[in-house]
């Protein structure tokens, strides 16, 4: 099946355009936030669909990387196409608007039947009459023609109340199935409303543990859900909403880590070729994301504290000015840049709660002149005096403990990082690393933490493929065959959530083949130039591939043995 079909059928399942409220994607998933949802079912089994994930009112459909992007334009595209006219798939007001609207116009086309409808039956009354007959022309009018022409009189009045009563008729029915539609669509709401309190309560009753032996093998979606209930904290979406930070730099970490590899591999062969400006151009290119990050961190930033986006770029920018070198305040002296991406974050933030808090107070007739102003004033001194001299002294710190961690512990460290990686999934913390890895990044080049903790997705594939061989549900085979490949590529919630975790012990084997894969790679110290990927599309971003790549097979080979010694119960 090609894009455009692929596409297409997702669109006839998630459309119209009015009932797509937000679209976008990452680099394996499109995601998007519907008032109706479609069916987890109706969209696995479009050819080309991966999986389908639910991250709080965001529907994530699994499509595999590369594919994602191009998909996500064509529904764009499909989205610009389509004059939102249905009424499927809408919610209740937007049924309710279109329904009232047919029903306004039947009512107006009834009025103009009533108004026109006597002078239409006239005219042709008088055209009947006064017509040569072409039979007969020489006859001339004959008088006792009155009692036709009262007889069409009669019939067009009765003719025109007929039109009245069917027009009448049809707005009723048309009124009382927009009642009906309405009723219908509030009860469904309401009930479901009352089914997800429901749950919620029993997932905060139960433990991780308790969850995944209640789970259904083969299918991970409720436990999937289940578990991100459970860590629905406040400061654990605290932590997610930091890690969408990022989420949109993810293809530019991508793009310049290739580049940036690749030159890498042309320089080891030839170093002459450095000379070259075509590879100067292209390390100029492979290092730009690095030299905007800051920008591209305030903005984004600022939008997820729901704050004037532009507003934290500025502040962003105000961190990074080359001239803050030379300027002075209370004795104390500046660096442009320092405290990185953790000193944009904090003041971003800072300035999002100004913001929205002036918005309260300020009269509106001076709200767009004096909320900017007072923001990026009062935000600048915050910026430089506090964020500044803390964010330096998180990032410096962050970036020497893991470094002088792994440098230091070598293997241990990296069985250690690699085989708990996936309990911190489970609890909702992992995405706290997030800021680390771009912070690494930022002030390294490279993150030799990311491919350390990639190992656990490759345990997954392991421990998967031990599950296959033992045991004899078909069902579960067909689970795990289907799960494989999107696993192998990196993306794991297939896999974690519809069968090591569901079953148990496979879910500890998956967790010593992180540790042995995380060995390899902190004995190595493998570096990554992106953030993001995992699976085997991540060795071609790192600058030991090869080891990279001796790690997962490690990781593939300590999830199998693992599993198949540790064994678990067949289910039925």
């Amino acid at each position: 099946m090609n894009k455009e079909e692929l596409a297409r059928l997702i669109y006839e399942l998630i459309g119209p355009r009015s009932n797509i409220k937000d679209l976008t994607n990452c680099m394996t998933r499109v995601r998007v936030q519907l008032h109706k949802e479609p069916s987890d079912e109706a969209l696995k089994a479009i050819k080309g669909v991966m999986g389908v994930n639910h991250s709080g009112e965001e529907l994530q459909i699994i499509l595999g990387p590369g594919k994602a992007t191009a998909v996500k334009k064509l529904i764009a595209n499909l989205m610009e196409q389509d004059d939102g006219s249905t009424c499927e798939n809408v919610d209740a007001n937007s049924c309710t608007i279109q329904s009232a609207s047919v029903a306004k116009e039947t009512k107006a086309s009834a009025q103009n039947e009533e108004s026109g409808g006597h002078v239409s039956l006239l005219k042709k009354a008088l055209t009947e009459k006064f017509s040569p007959n072409p039979a007969d022309s020489t006859k001339k009018v004959v008088s006792n023609d009155e009692e036709p022409t009262k007889n069409t009189f009669l019939q067009a009045t009765a003719s025109t109340k007929q039109v009245q009563s069917n027009s009448a008729e049809l707005t009723e029915k048309t009124q009382n199935k927009t009642v009906d539609l309405s009723a219908k669509v509030e009860c469904e709401a309401k009930a479901s409303q009352e089914n997800k309190s429901q749950r919620k309560s029993e997932f905060e009753n139960k433990s991780i543990k308790d969850l995944a032996r209640s789970a259904q093998i083969g299918d991970g979606k409720d436990l999937h859900q289940a578990i991100k209930t459970k860590n629905a904290t406040p400061a654990k979406l605290f932590l997610k909403k930091i890690a969408n930070i990022f989420m949109p730099l993810i293809p530019a970490f991508i793009g310049c880590g290739l580049i940036t590899g690749f030159i890498n591999i042309v320089v080891k062969l030839d170093p002459s070729l450095t000379d070259l400006s075509i590879i100067k151009i292209l390390m100029l290119a492979g290092s730009a994301i690095f030299y905007g990050l800051n920008l591209f961190v305030g903005v984004n930033a600022a939008k997820e504290f729901r704050g004037t986006p532009i507003i934290g770029g500025v502040l962003a920018a105000i961190l990074t000015q080359p001239a803050l070198s030379n300027i002075e305040l209370f004795g104390m002296s500046f660096t442009p840049g320092r405290g990185g991406i953790i000193a944009v974050i904090l003041i971003a933030g800072f300035a999002a709660y100004l913001e929205n808090l002036l918005h309260k107070i300020v009269p509106d007739i001076l709200d767009l002149f004096l909320t900017p102003l007072v923001t990026i004033t009062v935000s600048t001194f915050i910026a430089l005096i506090i964020c500044q001299p803390l964010g330096g002294f998180l990032a410096e710190n962050i970036g020497k403990f893991a470094t002088g961690a792994i440098n230091g512990g070598g293997a241990l460290i990296g069985f250690v990082l690699g085989g708990t990686f996936l309990p911190l999934i489970m609890v909702g913390i992992h995405q706290g690393l997030t800021p680390i890895h771009a912070q690494l990044l930022a002030s390294y080049g490279v993150n030799i933490l990311l491919p350390i903790l990639a190992m656990a997705g490759a345990g997954q594939v392991g421990a998967s493929c031990a599950v296959y061989f033992i045991t004899k549900n078909q069902d579960l085979k067909k689970t795990i065959a289907s799960a494989l490949p999107v696993g192998i590529m990196g993306v794991g919630e297939p896999l974690i959530y519809g069968v090591t975790l569901p079953l148990g012990k496979p879910f500890l084997g998956a967790c010593v083949g992180g540790a042995c894969g995380g060995a390899v790679q902190a004995a190595f110290v493998t570096g990554a130039t992106v953030m993001g990927l995992s699976g085997l599309p991540l060795a071609a971003c790192t600058d030991k591939p090869m080891i990279y790549l001796l790690g997962v097979l490690t990781a593939y080979l300590g999830g199998f043995v693992a599993t198949w010694l540790i064994g678990f119960d067949d289910p039925s």
